[in-house]
């Protein structure tokens, strides 16, 4: 099979994007989290954003895979002999996965390198998509994007080192504004989802929504790697059943728009992860999250923290007035900045490319 696919992009390359996603309620799609905790009913929440991260793949030379991202130096190898610790390693993993010999694998994203905004897995679905894609205009059969989301989940998590959750890859497929429930036995769907904000509301929730990029990249893994290490040494029990609750509470307000009430459970969680990780905040994400509660809004860091990205949510004169306190706080380093919060619809699209 090796250089079918490179056979089929000489008559055209294949390009896929996929959007990323500020959350609540993350690490609980970890099963270390949700299978011990599942009388809880755990679940997380996410937004979909209409900040894509395109995956295009194209014919390149035989016997090589190329890999160019922006924010990393462009890297290739021999074929299957990639090493899987390089920091496009996951990349080259997927490539090597559908043995897709021969090709330029090319990675652009709208948002910020290391956001945590979920970007990688938004790449991996959108890579998983274009090599699909390659081998169905072969002859092969199509996917769904269930079964997208769960390959791209398991090669993420073939190489990662850490556990891997699946709320990026679902936001990243499916669009939208959701709560993912993980499974409570052994026959329940290894995800169900419940829409908690209908399409036609998404320019008003938006409305009442400031995203913020504090400048530098994240550190999930350490964080992530310490509430595992903790848990499972029996530490902050009760606090993870707090999240789970915070969690809950916060998408039954959302979904009544009731956004003060959604923002106090956004603020309770954040007090939470505080207490079990201090590092979950850097100094600008302190003083955004501080800005925000002053303002009667609610504010979160994405995904585990560590830098990247920080969210809120309130009323819309409430968001008006924090936007401007935000603006003066993200001044103060380089990269910082407020980024689109307009909300994605669709998810994973697949088109070709001229």
């Amino acid at each position: 099979m090796s250089g079918v696919i490179r056979e089929i992009l000489k008559s055209a390359p294949i390009t896929a994007s996929a959007p990323c996603r500020i959350d609540m309620g993350g690490t609980l799609d970890l099963s270390t989290f949700y299978v011990p905790l599942r009388f809880l009913r755990p679940c997380t929440f996410n937004m979909a954003l209409a900040l894509r991260t395109t995956a295009r793949i194209e014919a390149w030379e035989k016997g090589v895979v190329r890999v160019t991202s922006k924010g990393f130096e462009s890297a290739e190898f021999p074929s299957g002999r990639a090493p899987f610790d390089h920091p496009l390693g996951f990349m080259f993993a997927v490539a090597n996965y559908f043995n897709a010999d021969g090709t330029h694998i090319i990675i652009e994203s709208s948002s910020p390198p290391r956001s945590a905004l979920g970007g990688s897995s938004a790449a991996a679905v959108a890579l998983v998509a274009t090599l699909q894609e390659a081998l169905s205009r072969g002859g092969g059969k199509s996917i769904t994007k269930k079964k997208i989301v769960l390959l791209a989940h398991v090669l993420e998590s073939s190489v990662a080192g850490v556990p891997c959750g699946l709320q990026d890859h679902l936001a990243a497929a499916y669009g939208g504004v959701n709560a993912w429930y993980w499974p409570e036995s052994i026959e329940s769907p290894i995800f169900r989802r419940v829409s908690v904000v209908k399409p036609g509301k998404f320019k008003d929730l938006a409305d009442q929504i400031l995203v913020a990029y504090c400048g530098i990249p994240h550190t999930s893994a350490d964080i992530n790697g310490a509430w595992v290490r903790q848990f499972i040494a029996g530490m902050n029990r009760e606090k993870w059943f707090q999240v789970a609750e915070c969690t809950h509470n916060f998408i039954e307000a959302l979904a009544s728009m009731n956004y003060r009430e959604a923002a106090a459970c956004m603020n309770r969680e954040v007090v939470l992860r505080q207490e079990m990780t201090p590092g979950v905040l850097d100094e600008i994400g302190e003083q955004l999250v501080a800005a925000a509660v002053a303002s009667g809004c609610g504010a979160r860091f994405t995904g585990a923290g560590g830098g990247g990205c920080v969210w809120a949510l309130g009323a819309v004169e409430d968001i008006d007035s924090l936007r401007q306190m935000w603006e003066t706080i993200l001044s103060a380093r380089a990269d910082a900045r407020l980024l689109n919060p307009a909300i994605d619809r669709k998810g994973l699209r697949i088109q070709s490319a001229a």
